[in-house]
């Protein structure tokens, strides 16, 4: 396996297309959730990826603080079905917590966790932050890591 951090022009035209395809193939598909994908924060962030040869295994984006939320963030966490059951998806988002806390080490991170993962996201550390809610036709839940080093406010 192949690990990758690529800021989106730095994605080749074959990788962003991969990511696009199993965002889109689980997503909207599997999880027959209507929405635009493309919603303009792909420019802003940092796209981390598990490749096996040329097959995209698992992806997700880390956001800046500020861009969606005022904590850095991860979202469209995915991994392609033929991947599943081989824990990918729990080495993933450990890796993009420790990009985050790295690259912006004084914030906190928030997702936007689907609500049957709270139990899931949770065990990594995060705390569930308000109820569920319906975003694009599936239940979520905003949870968040709290980081150490972030300042009080």
């Amino acid at each position: 396996m192949r690990w990758q951090l690529a800021s989106f022009d730095e994605l080749s035209s074959r990788e962003l297309y991969a990511a696009l395809k199993l965002r889109q193939e689980v997503f909207g598909v599997e999880q027959t959730s209507l929405y635009v994908d493309p919603d303009g924060l792909d420019l802003e962030a940092i796209h981390f990826a598990c490749w096996e040869d040329q097959l995209l295994l698992g992806y997700q984006r880390c956001l800046p603080p500020g861009l969606q939320e005022k904590e850095s963030t991860l979202g469209r966490i995915v991994v392609a079905p033929a991947a599943r059951g081989r824990d990918l998806g729990r080495e993933l988002v450990r890796r993009g917590i420790a990009h985050n806390l790295q690259r912006w080490p004084h914030s906190d991170i928030r997702i936007h966790a689907q609500a049957h993962l709270e139990k899931f996201y949770k065990e990594l550390g995060f705390s569930t932050d308000g109820g569920i809610y319906d975003l694009d036709g599936v239940p979520h839940l905003e949870m968040v890591l709290s980081n150490p080093n972030s300042s009080a406010d």
